[in-house]
């Protein structure tokens, strides 16, 4: 039986176009995954205030710290000489974490009605974020404190990813997914971007609530995702995506060489969930290891982490580079580091749009992978000669680098989740989604931590990491990419020689 109607979506069955509910869902999702990274960002912007010079600022008339103490005005314990491995340590109890949780998240996604397990996790959320910032308040400078709140809240933002890619999956085929799921995608830049603004009004007074507003932010939006969140079409009477046509006897020859990989050559199930209640009764939910047997999961998962280890190394450390390679004040590097978000918008939208065109996920990913590759190499070499060649470059790179990334978390992990072997079980997609998105964020932890070690002997020893996890992820999708030719080959030798009259 599915989940109950929330309770605001009554008035809005007057208007049940399709389109407009479609539309509805995709702006809630956005908004939902937006609060998401915003809580997240605020971190960052604070650690410039947990541990700063105080030579040039006036100390206050009850200050009890020696006088040629240059960190009085920093956060203990974030005071010290061994302040950056704190940090790190504040950071990587996120990522941890994150990514063990978000292979438990997935089989609890499945199991229990998407909206209250969202908005519990949207409320946890904020709740979490808002006591990072309390600590402020409380005047608490206990490292664990911090440490345990951030594997706190990073075992609560699994609920997110799952959840909303499910929910798009549920109510998209997979004809438009790539390209909508591209411009959804945007969401993670948009709430970087709205988490720093939102911390750097207050980072240089009271940075407490640059934890604390975000958190507010996010449970609110959590309120009304119990609210007006709907799981399926079905439940407001919207039409499900549609089947093909041929779907049952493409599942009879699966061997058939024209199948993709987690495709069939002509069309795919749009999604489980397009079997109504009235046909069929609720499926069980999928198991982890029968999630790992659908074709595909565990290359993309594979292929994931290396594509995230790049992306995140980064995220983490780019600005830190541009400032010391390029020779930029650390205001610019900032700003400039922002463009290979940019880029990353434009990618996402790219293969989306690419890859709906092709049929051809596996192929698009693996392209933007070789060619990001080079273009790496020659940022490091010639993007930083100046300011011109950094925004070109950048753009570049975070196009290529981020397009395979947001292709897999979104659309392909839509695709796999209802893949045609379940028959209609739209229990999978959860469990795929968090599989997939799990191991990558194995990655993203990785990065980081390798990129920190790595630059003691020099920046060009990461770039060669990065090149080289990129050349791994790229190499892991070769099975994939052969079987999408495959298929491109056996559907142009069945339609020559034929032409519409």
């Amino acid at each position: 039986m599915r989940s109950s109607l929330a309770p605001g979506v009554w008035f809005l069955r007057a208007f049940s176009r399709d389109s407009w509910f479609r539309g509805f869902i995709l702006l809630l999702t956005f908004l939902i995954y937006t609060c998401y990274h915003m809580s997240r960002k605020p971190i960052s912007i604070v650690k410039s205030r947990l541990h700063q010079n105080c030579s040039e600022l006036i100390r206050p008339d009850n200050d009890t710290h020696d006088f040629n103490d240059t960190t009085w005005c920093s956060w203990s314990p974030f005071d010290k000489d061994d302040y950056k491995e704190l940090l790190g340590a504040v950071d990587n109890a996120f990522l941890v974490a994150y990514a063990i949780g978000m292979f438990i998240s997935g089989i609890f996604g499945e199991r229990l009605p998407l909206r209250y397990y969202l908005s519990a996790g949207m409320l946890l959320s904020g709740l979490f974020t808002s006591l990072l910032g309390l600590g402020y308040f409380w005047n608490i400078h206990m490292l664990w404190y911090f440490v345990l709140i951030q594997i706190c809240n990073g075992l609560v933002q699994t609920t997110g990813w799952p959840s909303v890619v499910t929910c798009v999956g549920n109510w998209f085929g997979k004809g438009k997914r790539g390209f909508i799921m591209g411009i959804w995608n945007s969401h993670t830049s948009v709430g970087n971007i709205l988490g720093s603004l939102i911390a750097g009004v207050w980072v240089n007074q009271q940075w407490g609530l640059s934890f604390i507003v975000p958190g507010i932010i996010t449970a609110v939006v959590g309120i009304i995702t119990f609210l007006f969140l709907i799981e399926y079409p079905e439940d407001v009477d919207c039409t499900p995506p549609q089947h093909h046509d041929d779907m049952e006897k493409e599942q009879d020859n699966p061997e058939d060489p024209g199948n993709g990989p987690y495709t069939n050559r002509e069309s795919v199930m749009e999604t489980a969930a397009s079997f109504s209640k009235e046909q069929d009764p609720e499926p069980a939910a999928i198991s982890f290891l029968g999630a790992l047997k659908i074709p595909g999961v565990i290359e993309f998962s594979l292929c994931l982490l290396f594509a995230k280890l790049v992306s995140y190394t980064f995220l983490y450390w780019l600005p830190l580079y541009i400032f010391n390679v390029a020779r930029f004040s650390a205001k610019e590097a900032g700003d400039l580091s922002t463009l290979f978000d940019v880029g990353g918008i434009i990618g996402g939208i790219a293969a989306g749009l690419i890859s709906d065109y092709t049929n051809g996920r596996a192929t698009t990913c693996c392209i933007m992978l070789i060619l990001a590759a080079p273009m790496m190499f020659l940022y490091n070499y010639v993007g930083q000669n100046g300011i011109t060649s950094s925004i070109v470059m950048l753009i570049i790179c975070g196009l290529l680098v981020n397009g395979p990334y947001a292709l897999i978390t979104t659309a392909v992990s839509a695709d796999l989740g209802t893949h045609e072997s379940l028959k209609g079980n739209a229990k999978a997609l959860s469990t795929v989604t968090a599989i997939i998105d799990g191991t990558g964020s194995i990655g993203a932890a990785l990065g980081p931590l390798l990129a920190g070690l790595i630059s003691p002997t020099g920046w060009n020893n990461v770039f060669y990491m990065l090149i080289t996890a990129d050349i791994l992820a790229c190499l892991l999708l070769c099975r994939l990419v052969y079987k999408e030719i495959l298929a491109w080959k056996t559907s142009w030798s069945r339609s020559s020689g034929y032409k519409e009259i």
